[in-house]
Parts: C-alpha cells; sequence; structure tokens
C-alpha cells in the first residue's frame, strides 16, 4: 500500500520507472516479463489480440517474443500473471461485431432488454452504450441497465424458491425504482450501484440466515433481529435497513420490529501542513500524470468529491482572457495560478480523446466508454495509488475554506449551508456575527457586540466575490 505522505526520493522509487515498451518515465502499471510496463502501454497490449505465433491459439497477445518482437500470449512469454476473467476462468473477447449482424439481421430486437441476457455481459454493455452515444437506443442510465443484467443471474443462484421470489420482488418495488429516481434527479455514481447490489445481497443473506435459525420472515422476531445485528458489521447493518423496512411496510413481517438507528462515521482530515505538501507536490510534479493532478488539486483546492469532479464539463471552466473560473456553484470559484495553467493545458490535451465516439466529449475527465466520464471510484484508486488521501484531503480542504471565506462559501463550492454550519463549529468558527452587505467599508463585514443587529442575517451572494486563494507552490 502506497504511504500519503513521501520525499521525492521516495515518490520516484515507489511510484515511477523506465517503461520497457515505450521507453518513457512513468508510472509503473506492472511488471512483465522485459521490465516494468506504463498504463499506456498496459493498455495497448492487453487489447492486442489474433493467433499466438508460438502456440498458434486465438488468444490475447500482449508479451513478445525475444528475437523479432511478435506479438504472443501471456503463456509463451513467461507472465507471473494471466489476463483471465475472474469470474468465468477465460480471456474474453468481444462479440460487438456478431452482435451488430444479428441486430442488422433482425434476429435479435433493438432494445435494452436484448442487451441484458446475452454473455459476456462486458461486450454487450460497451455496444449498449455505443448504441445509446448514437442516439440509436434512448438514453438509460448505464448503471440501472448494469443492476438489471446482475439481477437474473442472483436470483437464479437462490435454492429457496420463496427466497428468490421476495428478493426479486424487493428489487422490483424497492431498489430499482430507488435508482430510477436517483437517475432522474441526477445521475448514478459507482456507489450507489454497488450500495443497491450489497442491499439486495445483505437481503437474501438474511433470509438464509433466518431458515437456519428455524424461522421465516413473516415469524422473524426483535431477538433476531439483535442477534443478525450482533454478528454482522455496520457496513451489512446499513444494507439490510432498507429490506427490514420495506418488508414492515408490506406486511411480509411483524411491524413492530425496531432497528438500531445508524451510526455515523468521520475519517480524520489532513493538517493544513499536510494538505499544502500534498498540493505542491501536485502543482510541481511533471510526472505525475496530468489528469490525476488536476483532479488531485481540484480536491485540495475546492473540496470537491471525486462524484462531482467526474461530472464536470469544459464549459463549467470559465476563461476570459485574464481570470480562469471554475463553476462548481454560484457564483463561479476563481481558479489561482498555478492551478489555472495547470488546468488550460490539460484541456487543451485531454485523456480518451482518440476513439470515435468521444473525440467530441463534454467531459473534463473523458472516460473510456461511449459518452461517459471517468469512473470516480478508477480516479480514486489512481490517485491513491500516488499518494493522494481523498476523504482527508476533502476534510482539510473544506475546514480551510471555511475558516477563510464568508459563508457564500455553500454556494460556491454547492456545499449544503447545515454542513458548512456544523463543519465550521467543528473547527472552533462562527458565522453567528457576519452580515451581508459592501465589506469594504468595514474589517471582514463583522458587527461589533451591542449594536443591536441581528447575529442572524445570511449573506447576500450577489454582492460578495469569493477571492482566491494564495498558494504554496514549493513542495515540502
Amino acid at each position: 500500500m502506497s504511504r500519503p505522505y513521501a520525499t521525492d526520493e521516495q515518490y520516484e522509487r515507489w511510484f515511477l520507472a523506465e517503461c520497457c515498451r515505450c521507453g518513457r518515465r512513468k508510472h509503473k502499471a506492472g511488471t512483465w516479463p522485459d521490465g516494468y510496463v506504463c498504463r499506456t502501454c498496459w493498455d495497448g497490449a492487453v487489447r492486442t489480440r489474433g493467433i499466438c505465433p508460438g502456440c498458434g491459439q486465438d488468444r490475447a497477445l500482449p508479451g513478445l517474443r525475444p528475437g523479432d518482437g511478435a506479438a504472443i500470449c501471456t503463456t509463451c512469454a513467461g507472465f507471473s500473471q494471466t489476463l483471465d476473467c475472474s469470474r468465468c476462468g477465460f480471456e474474453r473477447k468481444g462479440n460487438a461485431s456478431e452482435r451488430l449482424r444479428q441486430l442488422g439481421l433482425g434476429q435479435i430486437p433493438l432494445t435494452h432488454d436484448a442487451f441484458h441476457g446475452p454473455k459476456p455481459w462486458r461486450s454487450a454493455a460497451h455496444l449498449e452504450e455505443l448504441l445509446m452515444a448514437s442516439g440509436i437506443l434512448p438514453a438509460v442510465d448505464k448503471y440501472i441497465c448494469s443492476v438489471q443484467r446482475w439481477l437474473p443471474d442472483h436470483l437464479v443462484d437462490i435454492a429457496d424458491p420463496q427466497h428468490a421470489k421476495t428478493i426479486r420482488f424487493f428489487a422490483t418495488w424497492r431498489v430499482l425504482p430507488r435508482l430510477r429516481a436517483q437517475a432522474d434527479r441526477g445521475h448514478i455514481t459507482p456507489s450507489i450501484r454497488q450500495f443497491a447490489a450489497e442491499q439486495i445481497k445483505y437481503a437474501t443473506a438474511f433470509l438464509q440466515w433466518l431458515s437456519k435459525r428455524n424461522t421465516t420472515l413473516a415469524s422473524c422476531s426483535q431477538i433476531d433481529i439483535d442477534a443478525w445485528w450482533a454478528e454482522n458489521s455496520e457496513h451489512g447493518r446499513n444494507c439490510l435497513r432498507a429490506f427490514l423496512n420495506w418488508a414492515m411496510q408490506g406486511s411480509r413481517c411483524r411491524r413492530l420490529l425496531s432497528i438500531p438507528a445508524m451510526k455515523a462515521t468521520r475519517r480524520a482530515a489532513l493538517s493544513e501542513d499536510e494538505r499544502l505538501d500534498v498540493l505542491g507536490r501536485l502543482l510541481t510534479g511533471p510526472d505525475t500524470p496530468r489528469n490525476l493532478r488536476v483532479a488531485g488539486v481540484i480536491v485540495l483546492l475546492y473540496a470537491q468529491p471525486l462524484t462531482r469532479i467526474v461530472r464536470l464539463t469544459v464549459d463549467d471552466v470559465v476563461h476570459d482572457g485574464e481570470a480562469v473560473l471554475l463553476r462548481l456553484g454560484e457564483p463561479a470559484s476563481p481558479v489561482p495560478e498555478p492551478a489555472a495553467s495547470l488546468l488550460l493545458d490539460y484541456i487543451a490535451d485531454r485523456d480518451n480523446m482518440n476513439t470515435a465516439t468521444n473525440q467530441a466529449s463534454p467531459w473534463l475527465f473523458p472516460g473510456r466508454r461511449a459518452g461517459q466520464p471517468a469512473r470516480p471510484d478508477h480516479l480514486s484508486a489512481l490517485l491513491g495509488e500516488i499518494g493522494i488521501p481523498i476523504a482527508a484531503a476533502r476534510g482539510a480542504a473544506i475546514r480551510q475554506q471555511l475558516l477563510e471565506l464568508p459563508p457564500v462559501v455553500a454556494d460556491a463550492l454547492g456545499y449544503h449551508d447545515k454542513t458548512t454550519s456544523r463543519l465550521l463549529r467543528e473547527t472552533g468558527g462562527t458565522w453567528s456575527r457576519y452580515v451581508a452587505g459592501d465589506h469594504t467599508r468595514s474589517p471582514a463585514g463583522w458587527i461589533p457586540r451591542g449594536t443591536g443587529e441581528s447575529r442572524t442575517r445570511k449573506p447576500t451572494s450577489t454582492n460578495i466575490k469569493v477571492r482566491p486563494m494564495e498558494l504554496t507552490t514549493t513542495a515540502r
């Protein structure tokens, strides 16, 4: 596991190496028989497929044969790792061309349901997203499609028919409607999709657990609930909560069961010195991929979650020739130098823009899938590999913003005012004496005690300008 904080020497030694394929010094993506390989060369090599000249099999050809440099399979190249799918145990190959042929001949209908059953599901999902990006299929949130594609396989694995029926009803009338409502309000993140699947999995496990205790959902008592709560983790309890509420509301179990309250946990934030250390490394580290530098800077400056960062578009970056603004809320937030130059340079040469479906992508962080932004969980993992602790960095950034800026920070950064008020109290600050108005005529707009003015007046955002933060660009 990478350490969040490291010296420049340690960072170079741990994360960077000369790629054996392209010769550039970049982040290590893995170690192959011919040496370290970067992410770009890794991706290109594993997508190479054909008849291996060594064994004559139709396989992925990431290896290189000594002597003539011909592409060969992992077995012939002597790889210590395989490219086999963790689910089926084989190298899967795409069958998009065959499915397109079937669509053209009318052998399968041009509907979303036609892509939810075929295997392998990844190629079917990829083709479905291409058709949605092209306007041939109506746009549907890909994570809803993902759950609908996964659910039938899960139901088949449930041995008890009554349990399978209950889980199917729960997924159909509780989980999927909640996902659709979330998609209508905004968008579904990978964590929301994962939590939806976890709710179904834990509901299934709970029914099986009840069977081992010779009881059913209808006869489940408070003793059973308490026993299950004691045996499982907080995550498991949170996942089961929705199923129990749904069962009680539908009279599928006793309505007077007591479900323990959810426990809130918070992670410790970085100190201000640690935040500036990481920020300085991102601003002055040319060896770090530029997309990771930009994403990390937005986290450390503006306390934005990655789920919101990946939904930013290039239109959210406003450049009038002098100042650079980032539209996270209202008003737009100024981007100080050298972060502004880094952001503009990145926009001019974004990643994943070479495919036909992404050449006109509006996303600030385009993904590899057609019409989709980068996945926040994937971006979080890459930032973690270079030592950027996202949750701790966000906590440090929002607390520093609240100490330095007026209450308009909630609107400017897209935070709820109750959240920012709570965080400010935790840092020892207060907004109780802050008022709106022309703050250039009095120090920071504070009211002296005893003036009789209200202490709870809210600021008028149109009269307040969010001042740029001063950046320390020297890595410590």
